[in-house]
């Protein structure tokens, strides 16, 4: 008797410390929230009525409108480490695609495609599309891009963003549109143009076509407010170590290399790093046919070097 006289109040004493504890953790829990619904990187901002698109003004007043492209915002501005990839790679690749972009007069906000395509990483597709600009073999060819056993040009970011804006200017020329054109770069301008005649349409926000491409620019244009704005979705990028723009010297290579390690050993680099900046070489060697190759190295003050270099 005595023995549960003495047990019960220690076992009260703990259930009362325990309820304490477990209430002031629910507290600071629920300030955390509070603290968390407070602060802007936990939010985004309320969209525009309007934004710009190639320099076309685009009203988002529409419900339908709004809520496509709040989707894709939320999509990308929570996705952090997709997103935040692409801003690495975008402040290395934008550069180089947007002069390139400015040479062949197509708008530089295609740029964003090509993040919605590949996220900027030379990526393979399940069905065969390859690069930066996710070409199809077939693609390739129509627009000069070499496919071989030794070579694959749409690993090129250079010749390849030529070839897309080859395609661009193809498709503007044929809708008169640019937000047509960037649905046709998934849907094919037969497909859009296909939809828009049978729906009685000539505009690609009336226009309803299969989930992929209605999500297409929308996706575009989700993107496009992000990089833009950075801050606005939560991406603080004063704090984030960007990737920089390689420095490299070209190399016209006129002979065949028959062992592409060797030759990058005898240039003071590796294979690896030749690769590296070179992603449209498949293997060990290049062989000279009917055309040069421009290859890449890096310049004295790149810091791409072998490992032991930096010992």
């Amino acid at each position: 008797m005595k023995l549960k006289q003495i047990i019960i109040p220690f076992f009260l004493l703990g259930f009362l410390l325990y309820s304490c504890s477990e209430n002031q953790t629910l507290r600071n829990s629920q300030d955390d929230v509070v603290k968390s619904a407070s602060n802007p990187l936990f939010s985004i901002p309320i969209l525009p009525q309007e934004m710009t698109f190639c320099g076309e003004k685009i009203y988002l007043k529409d419900e339908d409108i709004r809520e496509r492209l709040e989707k894709e915002v939320l999509l990308n501005a929570y996705y952090h480490s997709a997103t935040i990839g692409i801003m690495k790679r975008a402040h290395r690749f934008f550069p180089q695609i947007e002069q390139i972009l400015k040479k062949e007069n197509i708008p530089t906000d295609f740029k964003y495609l090509a993040c919605i395509e590949s996220s900027l990483n030379q990526a393979v597709s399940p069905v065969g599309a390859q690069g930066f600009w996710q070409f199809m073999p077939f693609t390739a060819e129509e627009f000069d891009l070499e496919m071989s056993d030794e070579v694959d040009e749409r690993l090129n970011v250079e010749k390849s963003t030529y070839a897309a804006c080859g395609y661009l200017r193809h498709a503007q020329d044929t809708l008169k549109d640019w937000l047509l054109t960037a649905a046709s770069y998934n849907r094919g301008i037969g497909g859009v143009r296909s939809d828009m005649r049978w729906q009685g349409t000539s505009h690609y926000f009336d226009t309803d076509m299969n989930s992929e491409t209605a999500r297409y620019t929308f996706r575009i244009l989700a993107m496009k407010l992000i990089m833009e704005n950075p801050k606005d979705y939560g991406f603080d990028i004063d704090h984030m170590e960007l990737y920089e723009p390689y420095k490299t010297n070209s190399v016209i290579v006129a002979e065949s290399i028959p062992n592409i390690a060797e030759w990058a050993i005898s240039k003071g680099f590796n294979f690896k790093i030749v690769i590296k900046l070179n992603p449209w070489i498949k293997g060990n060697k290049l062989t000279i046919k009917k055309k040069h190759y421009k290859l890449l190295l890096p310049s004295p003050s790149e810091n791409l070097k072998p490992y032991k270099a930096y010992n």
